[in-house]
């Protein structure tokens, strides 16, 4: 089976497993009988009554509709969670040593039973919040697949490849690249040994593409660099169980079926999962003076219900010139009324050389003052500034939120990766004051 993708971010998609030429119903999606004895089934991502530009939904048609299944139970949860309230709150600049992935002989994790909660805000039942989680895992899902029913995944792979099965077909997910998985779609994940990564989650909001303004037409990334998978269906029956797990209200569920969710023959809409090379983002930048605010970075938002604020951001620091006359070229010193958190793929970041390493990550709370250490603003304030290449062989990226965040106790306590000295790179910044 080789992979294949069609472009286009948002795009109205057809697609049809080529093992079943014309199984797409022509001219209507739900015909008394369809073609190849499938089942129709649609897959709403937006209320049925959303303007045009907003509504989302999918019609999926299948050798069994996905209503097939044995009740659901509970199931443990590891450390997944929404509860913000498990510690007090920590207002303190916060830095992760890089995650470890446990070693499979010790303790075989695939991605759900993998994955760990950091830190987040709101909640799923009122539809507003985010939450950011970290996935560490060894091993395939075999038999188990996942559905989101609080919202959107956005998966940014570290370490290791994933190659997810959607109930829309297969996608290669690796490194420097990202997918979005929204809210309902069913997915299973195959790693290739020791695999890393972060998640974006969104309650209540589905990612959409920056608006441009007066970049114009064109500029940081665009759609057509959005790829969306091709049909394809497998037709397994799974005596033993296959598991369907469903995370609802922030909790876990699984059901039992005995055939695989993976059975979508064709399908048609503008509601799917995709995903983006992070190498094709068309960079903006200053070319004078001084800092474009950051928010030029923005691959993809999920907007909040307040013009122009996001409920999310995803921001990335790709490879890039530095050019700017009479400036001091790394990030500003900042407070800021929106929550950073952020993670490194590969490389080092500018501001912070030391300390902040790829599979690790950074919090700065609302307010939370932060910026260069004091070994990097000495270099900055002294260097000749000619046209240098700024994050070289680097990418590192941001979740930003207007929320206010709380860490978990995984974060703070159990993960055991919180680095207690990251106030200290702060320290030997010394007064240059000369009246």
């Amino acid at each position: 089976f080789i992979l294949q993708y069609m472009s286009g971010f948002g795009n109205e998609h057809v697609s049809e497993d080529p093992r079943c030429p014309g199984a797409l119903p022509e001219g209507q999606n739900n015909p008394q009988v369809c073609p190849y004895g499938l089942y129709a089934e649609q897959l709403s991502g937006s209320a049925f009554t959303c303007p045009r530009p907003t509504n989302k939904r999918s019609w999926l048609y299948r050798i069994l509709p996905s209503v097939c299944h044995k009740p659901f139970k509970p199931l443990e949860e590891g450390h997944l969670t929404h509860n913000w309230d498990e510690v007090e709150p920590d207002p303190n600049q916060l830095r992760w040593k890089p995650f470890e992935i446990p070693k499979a002989p010790q303790k075989k994790l695939d991605f759900v039973s993998g994955l760990h909660t950091l830190c987040g805000a709101g909640e799923p039942r009122g539809r507003n919040g985010i939450a950011v989680h970290i996935f560490v895992c060894n091993t395939s899902m075999l038999n188990r697949c996942l559905y989101n029913s609080d919202g959107d995944f956005l998966i940014v792979p570290q370490q290791g490849k994933l190659l997810i099965t959607t109930e829309f077909g297969k996608m290669l997910v690796e490194p420097n690249e990202i997918c979005v998985i929204q809210q309902g779609m069913r997915f299973s994940v195959e790693v290739f040994g020791e695999t890393r990564g972060y998640i974006l989650e969104v309650y209540g909001a589905h990612f959409e593409l920056p608006d441009l303004g007066p970049i114009g037409a064109n500029g940081l990334a665009n759609p057509r660099d959005f790829l969306v998978p091709v049909a394809w269906y497998e037709d397994r029956q799974v005596p033993g169980g296959y598991t369907v797990i469903s995370k609802y209200q922030g909790k876990l569920f699984a059901a039992q079926q005995d055939f695989s969710p993976f059975n979508v023959v064709a399908w048609h809409g503008n509601y799917t999962p995709y995903k983006y090379h992070l190498e094709k983002f068309m960079v903006i930048n200053s070319v004078a003076f001084d800092h474009a605010d950051p928010s030029i970075f923005t691959v993809l938002t999920a907007k909040s219900t307040r013009p122009g604020v996001a409920l999310a951001d995803f921001v990335i620091f790709p490879p890039r010139w530095g050019v700017a006359n009479n400036t001091f070229r790394p990030p500003y010193y900042h407070r800021n009324c929106m929550s950073e958190f952020m993670g490194l793929i590969k490389g080092h970041y500018e501001a912070k050389e030391e300390g902040f390493q790829p599979g690790g990550a950074s919090l700065h709370s609302m307010m939370t003052p932060h910026g260069p250490d004091a070994d990097c603003f000495e270099k900055a304030s002294k260097a000749k500034l000619e046209p240098e290449r700024v994050a070289e062989g680097t990418m590192a990226f941001m979740f930003e939120s207007s929320l206010s965040l709380a860490i978990t106790k995984w974060g703070l306590q159990t993960s055991n990766c919180l680095d207690k000295n990251y106030y200290k790179c702060w320290e030997p910044l010394k007064s240059h004051f000369n009246p």
